[in-house]
Formats: C-alpha cells, structure tokens, sequence
C-alpha cells in the first residue's frame, strides 16, 4: 500500500494495526476495500506573497518539542571525502531547528583518513563526536556503539556517503513526535547499482513476508527513533538490516517515509554479493529470536508433529498394504521414508521440549520491556 502521489514526499504508512488519531490523518479508501492512512508531512512549509511555498525558520522550531534533544548516529568506514560537506548540511539543518543536538560518527576501522578528517570538524563545531573502532566490525557493531552512546530523546541514522538528505531529518523528528517510536526511510527513487537496487526489491518482499510488517526499504540508512527503542533493541552480526522488523516484533509503533536519495558523488559502494545471502540467514535469526525464543516449542513442535504423523500415515499405508495384499514393503523406499520421517519427527518434537525447559529455567522478567507505568 503506497502513497498515490509520487511527488509526495511526506507520505508514510501505518503499520501497527491500530487507527491514528482522527484529526492527524486522512483515511482513504482504495478499490479494494481496504483502507490506509496517509500523514500530512509536518508544517514546514509557508507561502510568500508570490504564492511560492518555502521552508522557514519559524515552521522548523515547531518540529522539536520543548527541552527534546536530537542525537545523529552515523557509522562510516572509508568515506573521508564526503565529510565535511555532510557535516556542513547538517549544522545548517541544526542551526535551523535551533535545538539542543549532537552527531556522532563511528568511525569503523577506517583506514584513510577519516578520523583526522572528523576531528578537524570537531575542532569547529565540539557538536561533531566521534567513536573511532579498533577494526571494521561491521555497520550493525558501530550502529550499536553509536545507540549507546546517543543522549538524545531522538535518535537519527544515516549514511555517511551522502547519498542521504539531511534535510529529510525534521520531518523524521515531525513523524516520531506524532505518535511513532521508529519511522523508516523509503528510497522511492534511488540511485544504487542494478543489481543493488533489484535484490533489495527481493529482500524487501521476503522480509515483509516473513516479519508481518509491509515496509518497501527496510535498510534505507536513514531512520529516526525515539530512544526507547535504540537503547532496548540489541543490534549485532548484520541485524541492521531488520531493526524496523526487530522494534515491529517487540511491540513498537512502526511506519515509512519517502525520503530523497542521491546519488554518489565520492567513493564506492560498500554492497556485496555475499550480503544478499547472510541476509536472508539473519532475517531466519530475526524471527527465531523474536517470535520463538520464548516458546521454541511452537516452531519444533509443530514441525515434529508434521513430519511424525506424516511417517504414521505412510507406515499405515504400507501396513495395510502387507495385510491385505501381501505386498513387499521392506525393500521400498517408501518404508525407509516412512521410518525417517517418524524418527524426524520424534525428535524436533524432543528437541522443542528441551529448549521450552531451558527457557523457563532461565526466564527473566528484565527482558519484557515497560512502556509506561502509573
């Protein structure tokens, strides 16, 4: 379910399953019968008296609420030429909104210069920060890093290879403080490789299969969060990928915005072939851990039960088959996937039990997360 009007920009979509507030959204019937929301973007815009709509200063001081602070996480890793002119569109954007902000790059193991780079631009602005790793450990291990060391009430992330707008952030920050704990961007238009941009097509789909939540991008760079969120989901290996699906999971409010996206002007791209398929293991892991981890039963159960009774059917065949007929069943493949099937499912079924005691033995109620108390 996408926003009708490709020139809108501000357009995002629920996907928590519950009505927004009447007097924020507009409900809108398509012609098969179901219905979507669509956000008016946050007032940023006014008109002059030539009728030509600009953003002001007066309409981004609503954006942020009183006393809220904004934290910019962005790893980056080989990207010592795009660093300056990001640092300068983001304390444009800063200086507008004209509230209380830090960037924080982590740096990840980079090995041209990068941090030099960033510590010049601290040395202007002490608002620039920077996490500088040992090695490369991966976007998901800075990401991480970055979300624990955030002190904002909301935290952005984006890509360092300014393929991301950071003028996009104040309308991120108008979402999250409509009522949403995690607002993804979505690269309506993008400038990435063919073979980039037609595999995250495939990955999109499946993870919105698999995880419940319709998103177009999940791994668009840029996302604003409130920071309950970054401070209780645990980011590792290549999870970065499926953090919309991870808040999804754990009961967050989630929905997309269509962002712009440039395209790159230094260096290249960081994408590989090999992450399309450790993708697809770690969207596996995703919903192990979110759906199963407390009831691993469900999942070998159920497939236990499956596979046994399918073994029972085939050796009832077989048997009746011998009985009445006096047919030959011991040197039939069918008798020896009868038995497999059987014993398959024997232990799944084994093996569920054993991880449903071991998870009540070691059940912790600091694992449930508390969104507010009276």
């Amino acid at each position: 379910m996408t926003d009708n009007n490709p020139n809108n920009s501000g357009g995002f979509i629920n996907n928590n399953g519950k009505n927004p507030p009447a007097n924020r959204y507009q409900q809108r019937k398509k012609g098969n019968g179901k219905f979507f929301y669509r956000k008016r973007s946050p007032n940023l815009q006014d008109r002059n008296k030539t009728g030509v709509t600009e953003t002001t200063t007066q309409a981004l001081k609503r954006v942020v609420k009183e006393n809220q602070m904004v934290s910019v996480v962005i790893p980056l890793y080989n990207e010592v030429e795009s660093l300056n002119e990001l640092s300068s569109k983001l304390k444009q954007v800063f200086d507008d909104l004209q509230c209380s902000w830090e960037v924080i790059f982590v740096d990840d193991g980079s090995n041209d210069g990068s941090f030099d780079k960033i510590r010049d631009i601290n040395r202007r602005t002490n608002r620039f920060k920077c996490i500088k790793l040992r090695k490369n450990y991966g976007k998901s291990a800075a990401l991480s890093v970055g979300f624990r060391a955030a002190k904002g009430d909301i935290v952005i992330t984006m890509d360092s290879d300014l393929q991301d707008d950071p003028n996009e952030i104040p309308e991120l920050i108008g979402v999250i403080n409509s009522g949403y704990d995690l607002v993804s961007g979505w690269k309506k238009v993008r400038y990435d490789p063919f073979i980039k941009k037609h595999t995250s097509k495939i990955f999109n789909y499946v993870t919105s299969l698999v995880s419940g939540i319709r998103l177009h991008d999940f791994n668009c760079g840029l996302k604003a969060y409130k920071k309950d969120v970054v401070k209780s989901l645990k980011v590792y290996g290549e999870m970065h990928r499926y953090i919309p699906a991870l808040a999804y999971l754990s009961g967050f409010r989630v929905t997309e915005k269509a962002v712009k996206h440039h395209a790159r002007k230094f260096g290249v791209t960081k994408f590989g072939a090999n992450r399309f398929l450790n993708g697809f293991l770690d969207l596996l892991t995703v919903v192990f851990t979110t759906k199963f981890i407390k009831k691993p039963l469900h999942l070998f159960g159920l497939f236990g039960l499956f596979s046994f009774f399918a073994g029972f059917v085939i050796a009832l065949y077989l048997t009746v088959m011998k009985v009445l007929y006096n047919a030959s069943i011991s040197n039939r493949p069918l008798f020896l996937a009868g038995i497999l099937f059987m014993i398959v499912g024997f232990q799944s079924f084994s093996l569920g039990l054993i991880a449903e005691m071991i998870t009540k033995s070691g059940h912790n109620d600091e694992d449930i997360l508390i969104e507010t108390t009276l």
